[in-house]
């Protein structure tokens, strides 16, 4: 069996905190990362023990990571990741409804179906963005500008990556606007989004061509992956709802970032508390 390690991160890690999940993970030794980091070596390996300890961390807000030794993001080929709520910190169809008056009924369709309540992706889409109809394009720009934000460590996280010779990959069932900005802001290998029809300067209320949903998401990924002769072992995806699961299941690192419980459920990794950048702490230098 191979060996498994266990990397433990929280802004307000404590001493005792590292003493009392190394005890419960049957921990071999410890290698203190950082203030905020620590790597638990050879750990038990049985789903009780893992059980126990993905328990104790959401009662402790600290991220728990069963990794395997050894690993580094070197091996790595891929990083795909989502874009709102999860490279950004908006949802931006929500932000532009809120120019648009609109904002508390976009974000209750939103809300459903990163839930996964709404099982029709495409269709609550399409819904939101009728309720846009009318809406000055510059209200696209005043979001960009005024409301989007990277999440924290996003910097961080794609720059490490494509100096270890990572592609990234940014595909999002939100809109081009704000992918092939975050592309070219980012350096960013390829962006896949939706388009929305602009006509005189306003929102037309509808969606340019084919919806990219969950299976889109997928598609890109894989097709990307296979471009770089890259096996799903060699893929850390990232994403936050329940449209980024077919992608997040193709991935040998899959993590889920402030997700939805739906997402936590069906993901080995999850950072609920560390930034985007705790992504690195799981590889070895």
């Amino acid at each position: 069996m191979s060996t498994i390690h266990l990397v433990i991160q929280s802004p307000a890690l404590a001493a005792a905190q590292i003493e009392q999940v190394a005890a419960l993970a049957q921990a071999q030794g410890v290698v203190h990362l950082s203030a905020t980091a620590a790597r638990l070596l050879d750990v038990a390996q049985d789903n009780e023990t893992r059980a126990q300890v993905t328990q104790w961390g959401e009662q402790h807000g600290v991220d728990t990571a069963f990794v395997p030794a050894g690993a580094r993001l070197s091996q790595c080929k891929v990083l795909a990741m989502d874009m709102d709520s999860t490279l950004i910190n908006i949802e931006c169809i929500d932000e532009i409804a809120g120019v648009a008056g609109v904002k508390p009924k976009v974000a209750e369709i939103t809300e459903a179906a990163m839930r996964g309540e709404i099982k029709d992706f495409s269709e609550s889409l399409r819904r939101r963005v009728a309720l846009l109809e009318g809406t000055p394009a510059s209200a696209l720009e005043k979001v960009y500008t005024e409301k989007l934000r990277l999440n924290p460590g996003a910097e961080q996280l794609i720059s490490t990556a494509q100096a270890a010779g990572i592609k990234v990959l940014l595909v999002s069932g939100g809109f081009t606007f704000f992918t092939e900005r975050l592309r070219q802001r980012l350096n960013l290998d390829s962006a896949h989004a939706n388009t929305l029809e602009i006509k005189d300067g306003v929102l037309t209320g509808k969606v340019l061509g084919d919806i990219l949903d969950a299976q889109a998401k997928l598609t890109h990924l894989q097709a990307f992956a296979k471009a770089l002769g890259a096996t799903a072992d060699q893929i850390i995806a990232i994403g936050d709802g329940a449209n980024d699961l077919k992608m997040l299941g193709y991935a040998r690192y899959a993590v889920a970032y402030r997700a939805k419980p739906i997402v936590r459920q069906q993901t080995p990794y999850a950072l609920n508390v560390a930034g985007l950048d705790g992504v690195l702490n799981w590889f070895e230098a």
